[in-house]
C-alpha cells in the first residue's frame, strides 16, 4: 500500500482501535518542549514495519515518519525545521517530538500515531498530548498621582508587557491586604505583533491619609504572581519646598563668595588689632627705660 496523501488517511484511521493515553505538558515561549510518546510494549522496534505520525486535533500533519522510503513528511510550514523525531530513539520505542522555538499558535492538542503494517494496517498506539504554552510577564510599572490635594481623587496606572496567556489583575489594599473593588478598575489587555499580552490597569481611588496600593499581574500557567507596591507622594512639608524653589548654580556661588568676603575682612581686622596691641606695648616698655634719665635731672 502506497502512501500518497498522509493527511488524509488519518482521517481513515481514526476509527481504528487502540489504547490512548493522555498527558499534558507545558512551554516556555522561546524555547524548546518535547511531546511524550512512548511505547510500552518492546525495547526494539522494526521502523519497516510502523508508519508513525504526529498531528493536531484539526486535523493537521506536523510531522510522520513513512517507512517505505524512510522519510519524513511535512504538511505545515509552521512546522519545518522546528518539529523533530529521532530515529534511533524510535527504533527503541520512543516516538516523542520535539518541538522548537514554542509560540502561541502552538498551544493545541497534539495525537501521536503508531500503526503496524506487517500484514494489515492497524493503529497499535495512540497518546493525546495538551501543549500549554506561557510566557513571563515583564517586572509591572505603577505611576503614582504627584502631590495630590486633599479630597482628590488618585489615579494610579499599571503596566505589563509580552506575557501569556491572558493575566489576571488585582489591586490590593497595603493596609490590610483586602482587594480593591473591581468597580474602582479599569483594565485592557490587547495582544502584540509577537502574540503575547499586553496590559494596562488604572485605579481610581478617593483621597485619603497614607494610601498604599499594590498592583498585581497574576500568570495562572506559570503559577505566578508580580506585584509591585506604590503610594502617592506628599503634598507639603519640606522636601516639597526645597523642590519647589531649588537654589540656582549663580545663587550657589554668590553664596560662597560672601562667605570667603566675610571671612577675608575678619581676617584683615584681626590682623590689625594685632599690629596695635604689640604696638602698644613697645611705646610703654620705652617709657619706663626714660625713667631715671628724669631723677637724675632732678637733683641737679
Amino acid at each position: 500500500m502506497r502512501l500518497r496523501r498522509p493527511g488524509l488517511l488519518l482521517l481513515l484511521f481514526v476509527g481504528l482501535q487502540a489504547d490512548i493515553q493522555k498527558k499534558e505538558v507545558q512551554g516556555i515561549v522561546g524555547s524548546s518542549v518535547e511531546l511524550s510518546c512512548i511505547y510500552p510494549g518492546g525495547s526494539s522496534f522494526d521502523l519497516n514495519d510502523f508508519f508513525i505520525y504526529w498531528q493536531t486535533n484539526e486535523p493537521q500533519t506536523v510531522v510522520a515518519y513513512l517507512s517505505e522510503n524512510s522519510s519524513w513528511r511535512h504538511e505545515d510550514n509552521r512546522y519545518q525545521h522546528r518539529a523533530q523525531l529521532s530515529l534511533d530513539s524510535m527504533k527503541r520505542g520512543n516516538f516523542s517530538l520535539h518541538l522548537y522555538n514554542i509560540t502561541p499558535q502552538d498551544e493545541q492538542t497534539y495525537q501521536c500515531l503508531v500503526f503496524s503494517k506487517p500484514q494489515e494496517l492497524k493503529k497499535v498506539w495512540e497518546v493525546d498530548v495538551i501543549l500549554h504554552v506561557a510566557a513571563n510577564y515583564s517586572m509591572p510599572i505603577v505611576s503614582t498621582p504627584i502631590r495630590p490635594s486633599q479630597d482628590e481623587e488618585l489615579t494610579f496606572t499599571c503596566r505589563s508587557t509580552n506575557g501569556y496567556p491572558r493575566p489576571n489583575v488585582y489591586w490590593i489594599n497595603q493596609t490590610d491586604n483586602s482587594l480593591l473593588d473591581k468597580a474602582l478598575q479599569n483594565s485592557t489587555v490587547s495582544m502584540n505583533e509577537q502574540g503575547l499580552y499586553d496590559v494596562v490597569s488604572t485605579l481610581r481611588v478617593q483621597w485619603a491619609p497614607n494610601v498604599n496600593v499594590q498592583c498585581c499581574i497574576e500568570n495562572v500557567i506559570l503559577h505566578q504572581n508580580l506585584t509591585v507596591s506604590s503610594h502617592p507622594e506628599p503634598s507639603s512639608g519640606t522636601n516639597d519646598k526645597i523642590t519647589d524653589n531649588p537654589a540656582t548654580p549663580r545663587e550657589k556661588n554668590m553664596a560662597v563668595f560672601i562667605v570667603f568676603g566675610i571671612l577675608g575682612v575678619m581676617a584683615v581686622v584681626v590682623t590689625i588689632w594685632l599690629y596695635k596691641n604689640r604696638c602698644s606695648r613697645g611705646s610703654y616698655t620705652g617709657a619706663q627705660g626714660a625713667q631715671p634719665e628724669l631723677e637724675l635731672i632732678g637733683h641737679v
